[in-house]
């Protein structure tokens, strides 16, 4: 089911995504085509993605070439400053120190103990998602961990209520590296976008100068498919 949100994101919820790319229009071209995204100039040189008027995610400018080129998913946080605090604490790292955005939030970058990647988000004039869980828009992330158990208890503790809490609805798997990727492949946060036909969303991504990585499969959310874009960020589309 379609989500609307105008409100600030509960600690723990996946709330935004970007990409880093090395062609911000060549990103635009393709997300466009593939989801149906309008653009329109954020801060610095990003650009957020609309669906039908609601923001759903951004793309940015690598500014170092040596950076990956990839799909970052941020979770919510009301207090960044001591949710980096207990990252360190329980063993991850912090890659950003929190930031401010022009007005829009707080941001910072951290990995876990295996070494993934993902965002902090504390929202000021942007909550995040206006739109979510509907084909173009986010609906999922998976987490590829070399240990689960270990995932569980690094993100079970930095986001207890919004995983185990007793009216979670969470947005967030974990799942073994070696159940999609070769076993070589890095622990690593997979952002899932929603599609009305997989078959048909797979089409498009060829067309669009993209490729298929793996799928379609039956995961217990869903119909997944693994894909990278024209410019090899990967993401994974996914029908309910």
């Amino acid at each position: 089911m379609a989500e609307n949100r105008a409100s600030v994101y509960a600690e723990g919820v996946p709330c935004w995504v970007d990409a880093q790319l090395p062609d911000v229009d060549a990103g635009k071209r393709f997300y466009g085509g593939l989801f149906g995204w309008d653009f329109e100039a954020a801060y610095g040189s990003s650009v957020w993605a609309r669906l039908d008027g609601a923001p759903v995610a951004a793309l940015g400018r690598k500014t170092d070439g040596r950076m990956p080129t990839v799909w970052t998913v941020s979770f919510a946080t009301p207090d960044v400053e001591a949710t980096v605090r207990r990252i360190r604490t329980a063993g991850g790292q912090v890659v950003t120190a929190p930031t401010p955005v022009d007005g829009a939030g707080v941001a910072a970058l951290a990995v876990d103990p295996e070494g993934a990647v993902f965002g902090l988000w504390q929202a000021g004039g942007h909550p995040g998602f206006g739109v979510r869980h509907r084909p173009g828009a986010f609906a999922w992330a998976q987490l590829y961990a070399r240990d689960t158990e270990t995932a569980n208890t690094f993100y079970g503790h930095l986001f207890h209520e919004a995983l185990f809490g007793p009216d979670a609805v969470p947005d967030f798997g974990r799942a073994p590296v070696s159940e999609v990727f070769p076993e070589v492949m890095p622990p690593h946060f997979l952002v899932h976008f929603g599609v009305e036909d997989c078959e048909a969303a797979l089409g498009a991504v060829s067309r669009l100068g993209g490729r298929v990585q793996a799928g379609p499969f039956t995961a217990s959310y869903g119909t997944v498919a693994v894909v990278t874009d024209n410019q090899g960020a990967s993401f994974a589309l996914l029908r309910r």
